[in-house]
């Protein structure tokens, strides 16, 4: 399991201030991508920073968007090198007018590709996702990167959070061959087939504070470092149910197999039948109106079998539980 993690960092500037730093990273790259009131520097991406210049009416920004797998090279994610790392890069870009302090975390995106096999493979487990569709404190939402892209996005309505699951191969292929050589894009493109990838994120800042617990920006980088795999889980848990996937009428002979609790049984038959109707986990947990949910779905955990069943229409009649490849 491959796992990435980045850092949004901001720092709010006055006016004057902005334009002295544009004016001058500007003058010597001679021009900057440009996308609406954004400036993008891309000079020191490869070594793990891209910096955005926000010229806004009313807020003058400043983001550094951290790639830790390439600000330390790809070797393994020690949380005081990335510091060390990190700290250098800024000093270095800003010569040294600015440090990580001037900064605060606005987000982090935590990346974890998933081998499940194939392409094929991929476009199925998709097709499961998708049916899940809500989750209680999310909304299913499409990006417009991921228009031509298999893929299953969630956005916390009020939380701060939000989920991805998507084609990482069908993405690679969307790329364009002017911005990444040829050779390397066909690497690319081979090396993703059979990999899910899936991210989480954490949109704002007062999220960020809360899973860091921290007030100072390093030791929030250390901590939030330390604790990306458990952060990862712990919203996965949230949103994609534990167990194997099954057509309708094999998940409820399961059911009926394995469960020998009359009224436990008859819940877990109605939950499997709701969301084929409500076409949504939450919606058919809240037509449920049971207060005891948690029981419901620890059930179908313990005898390995998901709530979200295979659609008829797809050619496939089982596929793994999804949270074993995590262990791989």
């Amino acid at each position: 399991m491959y796992i990435n993690q980045f850092f949004e960092l901001t720092m709010t500037m006055n006016h004057e201030r902005f334009h002295k730093v544009f004016r001058h990273a500007y003058g010597k790259m001679k021009c900057m991508e440009n996308m609406e009131d954004e400036y993008i520097d891309r000079t020191i991406e490869g070594k793990g920073l891209t910096v955005i210049y926000r010229d806004s009416q009313y807020k003058k920004k400043i983001k550094l968007i951290v790639n830790v797998d390439r600000l330390l090279d790809g070797n393994k994610p020690d949380p005081d090198r990335i510091l060390r790392k990190l700290n250098k890069r800024i000093g270095e870009y800003f010569e040294y007018m600015y440090t990580l302090d001037d900064f605060f975390i606005s987000g982090m995106k935590i990346a974890v590709d998933i081998n499940v096999g194939t392409h094929n493979d991929v476009e199925a487990y998709l097709q499961v996702l998708r049916r899940i569709r809500r989750v209680k404190g999310f909304s299913s939402v499409r990006y417009e990167c991921f228009e031509n892209v298999d893929s299953f996005c969630l956005e916390g309505n009020s939380n701060g959070i939000g989920f991805m699951a998507y084609d990482l191969e069908r993405l690679y292929r969307q790329l364009n061959e002017d911005d990444i050589k040829h050779k390397k894009l066909k690497s690319m493109i081979r090396e993703s087939d059979g990999i899910l990838r899936t991210e989480v994120r954490l949109t704002k800042a007062k999220i960020v504070r809360i899973y860091a617990d921290k007030e100072d920006i390093s030791a929030q980088i250390i901590t939030l470092a330390e604790k990306r795999q458990d952060i990862f889980l712990e919203i996965f848990e949230r949103i994609i149910p534990y167990g194997d996937f099954y057509k309708k009428g094999k998940a409820e002979e399961i059911i009926w197999a394995e469960i020998k609790d009359d009224r436990l049984r008859r819940r877990m038959l109605w939950l499997v039948a709701l969301i084929t109707e409500k076409k949504s986990l939450y919606l058919a947990q809240k037509a449920m109106d049971c207060r005891n949910m948690k029981k419901v779905m620890k059930a179908f955990a313990k005898i390995n079998l998901s709530p979200v069943t295979i659609s008829k229409r797809q050619d496939v009649k089982w596929l793994k539980n999804i949270y074993e490849f995590l262990c791989d």
